[in-house]
């Protein structure tokens, strides 16, 4: 078969791989009409990424995907071989039926995001009615979906940061309520943010970008000695950088509780969730057009040239096979 192949630290390349065979009854062969190119994926590849694999044995590159199963059933599936090929194998406990009215590329693009802004508003923030949502990095395609699932789930208002202009004016019309431009100084920035704090104060912070604009979003919750407005911070990504400087005065002084929501932070029943009521409800939501994202397509031959292509800010990349 066809594959996107690559070793760690190497991009992909196009060639042939053995046709992966099941090796028990949880494991499902499919024939893959669509997979999507995510941060995800491109930090296993190049070794980046805490989960990737430093044996130099040749991969498949693509953690997720969408295709055929022998009777021809469409579905989703969660990779047990890489899906970035003519065939994979998928885990059949990790494995979602397609609505007859989805298109097979929708479908491969939308899961990663569902888990990266669905599991952390829902499973980590545990989101409760009428709650006031800051998305911090709303601009990438992970964050325009957060803002339409943190609506969907019953937020009040939802604040969006971003540099990106065009995209954060998009973002009014998909949810939004207000846009906090991260091009301003650090002091209009922080300004902007206490001012909606003390109007109308943040319970949940959904954060992917960490580094700097993490940092200004904990400056702005800090408390001044009284009692302090409850909130939640879960930081998902880390596109502005890996570490942050934090004072332990920020913590002490306000009511703050900071998590994470990754591969191995979300417990396994909130996992089993994903697949069994999440990703299948938000299939649903795209399939009747209330759930939107938008996509670039590339065919599986050109993987070389199309890997490394600047995507334009808030699509995805899906490869069609």
């Amino acid at each position: 078969m066809k594959a996107a192949i690559y070793t760690p630290g190497n991009a992909p390349k196009y060639d042939d791989f053995a046709e992966p065979v099941a090796q028990n009854e949880d494991q499902l062969l499919v024939t893959v009409k669509a997979a999507a190119v995510k941060n995800l994926d491109k930090g296993v590849v190049s070794g980046r990424h805490y989960s990737s694999d430093t044996n130099a044995q040749p991969k498949v590159a693509g953690f997720d995907g969408v295709g055929e199963l022998a009777d021809g059933t469409r579905v989703y599936g969660f990779g047990i071989t890489g899906m970035i090929a003519e065939k994979a194998l998928i885990d059949k406990n990790k494995m979602v039926k397609l609505p007859a009215d989805l298109d097979y590329v929708t479908a491969a693009a939308l899961p990663n995001a569902v888990m990266g802004a669905g599991a952390a508003i829902s499973y980590r923030a545990v989101l409760k009615q009428n709650e006031v949502v800051l998305i911090n990095g709303a601009t990438g395609v992970t964050g325009m979906v957060a803002v339409q699932i943190a609506k969907h789930y019953g937020a009040k208002k939802v604040i969006v940061t971003g540099r990106n202009q065009e995209s954060l004016n998009k973002l009014l019309h998909l949810g939004a309520d207000e846009i906090v431009s991260l091009k301003q100084d650090d002091e209009e920035i922080l300004k902007q943010l206490k001012e909606i704090h003390s109007s109308t104060p943040i319970d949940v912070v959904i954060d992917y970008l960490w580094g700097h604009p993490a940092e200004l979003i904990l400056t702005a919750l800090q408390g001044k000695g009284g009692i302090t407005h409850s909130a939640r911070f879960v930081t998902v990504g880390a596109m502005a950088g890996d570490k942050i400087q934090l004072s332990s005065g920020t913590l002490r002084s306000s009511d703050i509780q900071i998590s994470g929501s990754g591969l191995g932070s979300v417990p396994a029943d909130d996992m089993r969730r994903l697949f069994t009521e999440m990703v299948p409800e938000m299939f649903q939501l795209a399939a009747d057009g209330r759930l939107k994202i938008e996509t670039v397509t590339a065919e599986l031959k050109d993987i070389e040239t199309s890997w490394d292509k600047e995507i334009p800010s808030g699509k995805r990349l899906v490869i069609v096979i």
